[in-house]
């Protein structure tokens, strides 16, 4: 039986089979979520109309923002307007809306307003309100991760090329942005080959007696020790600089005349050793796809809808070079075309990123010059947004809008098939319809010491991976190595936030309450569990408890659920496999935040944490290896190496660092 993934993550799973055609794909069936709503009630869109005529006549007629909120207080929608009083009164009239916006004007209860001195700020200051209220109506950037770049550093003496997110606050030169960290190190390891840079940390760098395994296996000079004399390996800086600075061709050429020098001087070696990073740097570029030949720098956005669903492919060109593409599924209404779903897109995505000077698209949006003007007041350099008609930059736009037209078949297959699953779950627990949101607990430590619960989300489209939450156990009524009383901790803590900021409502489709909880554990975990629901005055919420196989065996797991008898399923079940695939997943996050919180107490409460390593062998230890790090990653035949560290305590060193949690 072919196992399908849960998600797809956009860090890993980048759409770059331009060769795909998307005739032959899999029929695509509509998702559940983007099935048409109902229309309100004629009376609902009449009182929503009533609320608005009310605050239309305090609304001012200047730039700026308007808020439409609920009578819960939660935000609807959030829009720009020239003139807000003209804007809110649009939404007066009887008639003429579209279901979205009636269900929108039915919903209000109450409007805020902003003023800006220009429409431009009005532009900018909608797209930093969408981000912070997410409001239902709007389309919404649902995945805002920062793209991480290469950083060759220039405050040290021997400059060090690492991956980089966040802000550029280090002195040195930034390359990128990168589509994914998949792709960032990739070019790094073929950096490493082909210009011998080093990629280790200061404090490693610094505390470096003899080289490291990077030199041997001819990734790095090993400046640390002094192989290389520290101009010469200037020199190589210089020359990946320029390489990712775009002048590619200058130093494969310079490269490769060196080495047709080396061979004819008999020098072998050396030639072999150019041999080498000229194949480095053609790995590279063998995986950057298209290469421009006369665009700079470029930010190029393709739209492309199908099934209700948005698929916006970028793609991202800076010095010639292509450093990969992206595919966003925005969150927005089946009634909104391309060009109005692209058109809110732009301005979230450039919220917090810089734009560079030349951002191609694949459809006209309404307000072009307004925006291409936002962004380069933000951006502090002049940004041209442009539907490019013809030559390179069309091909270009071209390119990514067939990405966009196979990323999005493949989305809604995945999506079809996930359906398929939760309707299946529904069916195999007797719940009363398809889950739309899953939550999955699991809990780790080691002999009870930096305890960690977690709560992992999943729904109708896979992984929800900003909303999984961690809980570092501190009960004092919590006995040390107490699985069951972790897991009362976890869920009382969590239910007890969201009874405070979310009533209940099972018809809601953005309610943050669960429709399904998986425990990971056996009877006693799901007696727990309920019992510290129902002591909180939360009743019906559907439960199941995953009790590990004989031997932890994957595919002969217990199920538990309250008025039922321990049960099984069938090994090559598919909702056994998509049971086994979430605890996983939680088992996973349980298992990364507790290492993260035992480095933390590692690194405040030394070495001496581990049994058999006192003061004395600390020492020997970071006299060895330079960091806390590389003695986390050291092999046992490697620690055994270090002055005073036997065979016994080496392991013990080596089993504290790699324990399973």
């Amino acid at each position: 039986m072919e196992r399908k993934r849960l998600d797809v993550d956009p860090e890993t799973d980048l759409a770059a089979d331009s060769e795909e055609n998307p005739e032959t794909e899999a029929p695509i069936e509509l998702a559940p979520e983007n099935l048409p709503e109902e229309e309100p009630a004629a009376e609902a869109v009449a009182t929503g109309i009533a609320a608005i005529q009310h605050f239309a006549k305090l609304a001012p007629a200047t730039p700026g923002v308007y808020r439409m909120l609920n009578a819960r207080g939660e935000v609807l929608y959030v829009g720009k307007a020239k003139n807000i009083a003209k804007r809110v009164s649009a939404y007066t009239r009887d008639t003429g809306h579209t279901n979205r916006i009636a269900r929108m004007i039915a919903a209000t209860a109450t409007m805020e307003f902003v003023s800006t001195a220009t429409e431009t700020e009005a532009l900018l200051l909608e797209a930093n309100l969408i981000k912070r209220f997410a409001p239902r109506f709007n389309v919404l950037l649902r995945d805002d991760k920062s793209f991480p770049y290469i950083l060759i550093t220039s405050d040290k003496g021997a400059p060090q090329i690492v991956k980089h997110r966040g802000a550029r606050n280090r002195p040195g030169d930034y390359f990128g942005p990168f589509a994914a960290a998949g792709a960032v190190n990739r070019t790094l390891t073929a950096l490493e080959r082909a210009f011998l840079l080093r990629s280790c940390s200061d404090a490693f760098y610094e505390s470096r007696t003899r080289p490291c395994l990077l030199y041997q296996i001819k990734r790095c000079s090993a400046p640390c020790t002094g192989e290389i004399a520290l101009a010469d390996y200037k020199e190589l800086v210089e020359e990946a600089r320029q390489f990712l600075s775009g002048k590619s061709s200058a130093v494969k050429d310079m490269l490769a005349e060196e080495m047709e020098k080396s061979s004819a001087a008999l020098d072998f070696e050396r030639a072999a050793a150019l041999r080498d990073r000229l194949e480095a740097l053609s790995t590279i570029q063998s995986h950057q796809g298209v290469h421009p030949r006369s665009t700079d720098s470029a930010d190029i956005f393709a739209c492309h809808q199908e099934g209700g669903v948005t698929c916006i492919e970028v793609f991202f060109v800076r010095n010639f070079q292509n450093w990969g593409d992206r595919a966003y599924y925005p969150r927005a209404d089946r009634s909104l075309d391309t060009s109005e779903v692209l058109e809110s897109f732009l301005p979230q995505f450039y919220e917090s990123r810089t734009a560079p000077r030349s951002v191609l698209l694949s459809h006209e949006i309404e307000d072009r010059e307004l925006l291409a003007e936002a962004l380069s007041i933000r951006a502090d350099h002049r940004v041209e947004v442009t539907i490019p008609q013809r030559g390179e930059k069309r091909e270009l736009v071209e390119h990514a809008l067939l990405n966009a037209r196979s990323a999005l078949g493949r989305r809604l297959a995945e999506s079809s098939s996930q359906a398929r699953l939760l309707k299946a779950l529904a069916e195999t627990f007797g719940l009363p319809r398809p889950p739309r949101r899953i939550e999955v607990y699991d809990n780790s430590h080691i002999q009870g010491a930096n305890a960690v619960g977690v709560m992992i989300v999943a729904g109708r489209e896979g992984f929800a991976k900003n909303q999984y939450r961690k809980f570092n156990i501190k009960s004092e009524d919590t006995a040390r190595g107490d699985d069951t009383g972790m897991m009362r901790e976890v869920l009382r803590r969590r239910f007890a936030r969201l009874k405070d900021v979310s009533p209940r409502n099972t018809e809601d489709a953005e309610s943050p309450w669960p429709d399904l909880v998986i425990l990971d554990g056996g009877q006693g975990q799901l007696t727990a569990a309920l019992e510290t629901l129902a002591a909180a005055g939360i009743q019906n919420v559907p439960m199941i408890a995953v009790a590990k196989g004989l031997d932890r065996d994957a595919g002969r797991e217990t199920f538990y659920q309250q008025g039922r008898g321990p049960f099984r399923l069938p090994p090559r079940d598919s909702v056994l496999y998509f049971v086994e695939r979430l605890r996983d997943e939680a088992h996973r996050f349980a298992v990364g935040s507790h290492r993260v919180r035992r480095k933390k107490d590692i690194a405040s409460a030394g070495l001496q944490e581990i049994p058999g390593v006192g003061p004395t062998r600390k020492r020997a230890l970071l006299r060895h290896f330079g960091t806390l790090s590389a003695v986390e990653g050291a092999a046992v035949s490697d620690l055994e190496k270090v002055q005073g560290i036997n065979a016994t305590t080496a392991r013990a060193i080596y089993d504290f660092f790699h324990a399973n949690g």
